[in-house]
């Protein structure tokens, strides 16, 4: 048997969520920060040309092969970045929709309660 959706969100500890939410945030950025400080693989050093000789095609092929694996790797990446970021953005719309129709009720909700109140008022004072 499903549960459901009002008792779910009742049963979530909003303020705990709240509380966590800029250490979370914080973590999420630690994360980030260390995937993009990966060492750059040995392959790609860059050539002292005053002390050394000239690589080999052979050498220039291999270093070619990895920059090109590197760069894929950072392309794939960023695609998932840029899905997260849309699909952060688009739960934001939502959380913010969801906002704005429970002003719009609670407002109703106070003019509802006003107007009863108004209502046991004349009732009482006739």
């Amino acid at each position: 048997m499903a549960i459901p959706w009002l008792l779910a969100l009742k049963a979530i500890p909003w303020g705990d969520v709240m509380e966590h939410a800029p250490s979370v945030l914080k973590a999420a950025r630690k994360l980030m920060d260390r995937q993009g400080a990966e060492p750059a693989p040995s392959s790609t050093t860059d050539l002292d040309v005053a002390g050394e000789a000239l690589p080999s095609l052979g050498e220039l092929k291999n270093r070619l092969i990895a920059t090109q694996v590197q760069l894929d790797r950072q392309a794939q990446t960023q695609a998932e970045m840029a899905q997260t970021l849309a699909e952060l953005a688009e739960q934001n719309a939502r959380l913010v929709s969801a906002v704005e129709t429970l002003r719009q009720r609670t407002r109703l909700l106070l003019w509802v309660l006003a107007v009863l109140v108004l209502l046991v008022v004349w009732v009482v004072w006739r």
